[in-house]
């Protein structure tokens, strides 16, 4: 596996993330099953513009946060049809009664318990009259009450202590209620607008990629450019030491002023402090990159594309401002999001609107419903001998403790008046209509200033680029001249000098003319909004 294959594949998958296959390298996806840990830590990744871009599509800090927004705009189109769905909750009380009041206090009707008795003894006296055994006499009420107390004691009962026959100490209650809603204006329009969301986040994520193309784009050779500068000025440190030493020699020869000797000296010493900040320049351009890629900082990389200048597409000569400005409006996303703002707003002024509006929903519950005493024991009397009695304990889930019910019906919500509130809701949601159409043209308008601009500094861009890459060829040409002159002892060495702070000068204005236009054939294609391609070599297609 190449060095390159390697540490970028490493890079790419290094948030277990794979980008998109419209982005996918040929060599980034065939490798980009290999461990991170696979990789030599001291092995720098050789980064082309286009492996920088893939890389930015997966690790780029805001670029992850919008796609998480996306997503998250999605679920709400999922929670907005929840609104619609059947609803099924299932509820479950448990209730101890430490102390239950008596329903009949402070009333009449608390005698009413002790004349339940005085009833069974009427009717004991009178079987005891009418019947035909003479050992059956009819007995007062009291005696009939003890009688009744000592046969529960010789059947080992005791009376209860409450003064509450009613009190149940023990409730249950569970249940599952189901709702559906038959008629809601509100929740219909509550989808639309968490799908316009879902789209507007889209488009959101779509030019975030773009710009985040453009911004790699513009850090990747920004970090060329300080590189070159470095090897520029490195050049020109070797350039003048060699001048230094022929000076020197000259010098000890007496062919030539000490001055010589000396401003050599003086220029190579300056010339190494500006090498030395170019090469810090150089690591914080670097850095910097590694940020908007959003890999570590102590990743080791090295940047393989240089500042040649591409080839002009061919459409650059054929576009007008109006044919770019036709196809911005055509394929810019944020243009298609002010669009999809505008009937967000109209889907939530249709919301607010549907609050004057019922609401209507079928409702079903069933539920199971248990009374459970403490003493599950129930004393049971002879039919036939008043005096004798007899106990029976029943079992916590017996039917005499639990029951069921079941319940259906139809719901209806009407806000019949409400201060005109909702009224003036929807004349403000109206309003944000308006505004949001306002946005929507000075978007466009916007767009069209964007391209201009771009358009025409692409063009100045390319002439700047012609003219300094001419200078840099009379530049060479002239140093060549003054160091042949030096050699035929026809110029002093001050002379070459100044050629070689020429020939410098433009090279450095000739990267800088190149750095120029990449940059603004990058910013074209941003403002336009085409699929983007790291290539800056691909010929436009509108």
């Amino acid at each position: 596996m190449t060095r390159f294959s390697l540490a970028c594949a490493a890079l790419l998958i290094g948030v277990g993330m794979v980008a998109s296959p419209m982005w996918m390298p040929d060599a980034a996806a065939q490798d980009r099953d290999t461990p991170l840990d696979e990789a030599d830590d001291d092995t720098p990744a050789v980064l082309s513009l286009d492996e920088a871009v893939q890389i930015a599509l997966v690790h780029n800090y805001a670029l992850r946060q919008t796609r998480l927004d996306a997503e998250n705009a999605e679920l709400q189109v999922g929670e907005a049809w929840g609104a619609l769905i059947p609803n099924v909750t299932f509820n479950s009380t448990y209730t101890r009664s430490v102390r239950s009041p008596n329903p009949f206090a402070g009333s009449e009707a608390g005698g009413l318990f002790e004349s339940l008795g005085f009833v069974e003894w009427l009717s004991f006296n009178e079987q005891a009259r009418t019947d035909d055994n003479s050992e059956t006499q009819p007995i007062s009420f009291p005696e009939f009450q003890e009688r009744q107390r000592e046969g529960q004691r010789e059947a080992g009962i005791s009376p209860a202590g409450s003064d509450n026959p009613f009190a149940v100490p023990n409730q249950f209650e569970a249940g599952i209620t189901v709702s559906q809603v038959l008629f809601n204006a509100s929740a219909f329009s509550a989808i639309r607008g968490a799908e316009r969301l879902r789209r507007i986040n889209q488009r959101g994520t779509d030019r975030e990629e773009q710009l985040l193309i453009d911004e790699v784009r513009d850090t990747y050779y920004q970090a060329v450019l300080a590189q070159e500068r470095a090897r520029v000025t490195q050049e020109s440190v070797e350039r003048v030491e060699r001048t230094a030493r022929e000076a020197a020699r000259s010098v000890e020869q007496g062919t030539a002023p000490k001055f010589d000797r000396l401003s050599a000296e003086v220029e190579l010493s300056n010339l190494r402090t500006e090498l030395t900040d170019a090469e810090n320049q150089a690591e914080l351009a670097v850095n910097a990159l590694k940020n908007v890629l959003g890999i570590p900082v102590d990743t080791p990389i090295v940047l393989s594309d240089d500042l040649d200048a591409p080839t002009p597409p061919e459409a650059i000569g054929e576009f007008t401002i109006d044919s770019a400005t036709e196809a911005a409006l055509r394929h810019r996303p944020d243009l298609e999001q002010a669009q999809l703002a505008v009937e967000l707003n109209e889907i939530d002024r249709s919301i607010t609107r549907g609050n004057l509006f019922p609401t209507v929903s079928a409702f079903a519950n069933a539920n199971y419903v248990g009374s459970v005493p403490d003493d599950r024991t129930t004393v049971l009397s002879d039919p036939d001998n008043p005096f004798a009695f007899e106990q029976e304990t029943r079992s916590f889930f017996d039917t005499a403790y639990w029951d069921q019910s079941v319940n259906v019906g139809l719901s209806l919500t009407w806000n019949i008046f409400d201060g005109n509130q909702t009224r003036r809701q929807v004349q403000q949601r109206t309003i944000a209509v308006e505004q949001a159409k306002i946005d929507r043209e000075r978007a466009r308008e916007g767009v069209k200033l964007e391209v201009e601009e771009a358009l025409r500094n692409l063009r100045a861009a390319q002439e700047r680029l012609d003219s300094q890459t001419e200078n840099v060829e009379r530049a060479e040409l002239n140093y060549e001249y003054a160091q042949q002159r030096l050699q035929e002892g026809v110029a002093r060495p001050i002379e070459e000098r100044e050629a070689s702070q020429q020939l410098d000068q433009a090279r450095l204005n000739r990267l800088q003319a190149a750095f120029d236009y990449v940059s603004a054939l990058s910013a074209l294609e941003t403002a336009i909004g085409r699929p983007l391609r790291s290539n800056p070599d691909a010929t436009f297609q509108f």
